[in-house]
């Protein structure tokens, strides 16, 4: 379903590692068996590499570039992961974002709750929501 409502699938590891500290042969079986998930899954492979926690080094993304895939990161983070209030969320992550941001989220109960509130704060802003492949394309600047 998020496939076809036209999401992008990206790979975010398979066992949430620090990328750091991990040697050439397991940062590259990191993001492979976690390719070969989606792909037998969905039947997408993901174009993205967003190393947990945002921790990675050279060869973390040497390698991501091996297998065809570009390593990134966010700009803005929710820090939902703290379960902040909802609203107090919402309008810092408002006032962080600017054009070209991609900002960090996971399914918490904060981000549902201000969810809608960042989107339209956002919107308000100006700005336009769009996917990372869009966000980072050449095409988007006018």
């Amino acid at each position: 379903m998020i496939v076809e409502e036209g999401h992008e699938i990206g790979n975010h590891a398979y066992t949430h590692p620090n990328m750091k500290n991990l040697s050439r042969e397991r940062i590259r079986e990191e993001i492979v068996q976690t390719n070969e998930i989606i792909e037998e899954t969905v039947g997408v492979k993901p174009k993205w590499f967003a190393p947990p926690s945002g921790s990675y080094r050279q060869e973390v993304v040497d390698v991501a570039h091996e297998l065809g895939q570009y390593t990134i990161l966010w700009t803005v983070d929710t820090i939902d992961w703290r379960r902040p209030e909802p609203t107090g969320m919402a309008h810092r992550v408002i006032a962080k974002a600017g054009n070209g941001s991609l900002i960090l989220m996971h399914p918490t109960s904060s981000t549902e709750a201000g969810l809608a509130m960042m989107i339209e704060g956002l919107q308000n802003k100006g700005l336009k929501l769009s996917t990372v492949g869009e966000t980072l394309s050449e095409n988007r600047i006018q």
